[in-house]
């Protein structure tokens, strides 16, 4: 019996490993493009604690997570809510990610967001940025609803980028 509940317990922790392992190119043969993006980022929120822990990732993941970030802040309620959340905290760091998947137009849009902080640099403290901005929203509120809709219209297709991104670095996605 006892011999019967050891290979039951090792079948069901092999099953639950091979479902957490991530599988990159069955990720990349994903017929929607978006879900693609979504996987790699659901992989990398989970691997860095959803940025918690964000010196988990290499340098070409953390690209990809702070895009992705932008993304979904931007698509949930805007450049405030970019700012007011944790995704802030790399708010500086977007406008490289951006550039560095090719995505300027949308990097220029997101210097153009950041302008409304001091010296145009964000505060990557939360509690420090969440204060100026308080100070600074109603002063920035016109540009920031400026800047939500002008990267509504998606002149840099992200996903398209991200994907090429990811396939160009596949080794650094790998690990």
């Amino acid at each position: 019996m006892k011999r019967l509940l050891i290979f039951i317990a090792s079948l069901f922790s092999a099953n639950v490993s091979s479902q957490t392992e991530f599988d990159l190119d069955k990720v990349l043969k994903m017929e929607r493009r978006d879900m693609i993006v979504m996987e790699i980022d659901t992989y990398l929120n989970k691997k860095c604690e959803y940025g918690e822990k964000i010196d988990r990732l290499n340098e070409s993941q953390k690209i990809l997570l702070i895009a992705e970030n932008l993304e979904r802040e931007i698509n949930n309620g805007g450049f405030h809510q970019f700012y007011w959340n944790s995704s802030g905290d790399y708010a500086n760091e977007t406008v490289d990610a951006l550039i560095k998947i090719g995505a300027n137009k949308t990097a220029e849009i997101v210097k153009k967001a950041n302008s409304e902080f001091k010296n145009g640099t964000v505060p990557k403290d939360r509690a420090e940025r969440q204060n100026e901005l308080e100070l600074i929203e109603e002063k920035a509120e016109e540009n920031w609803n400026k800047c939500d809709s002008r990267f509504y219209e998606y002149q840099d297709n992200l996903t398209e980028l991200l994907i090429a991104f990811v396939i160009k670095n596949k080794s650094d996605f790998e690990k």
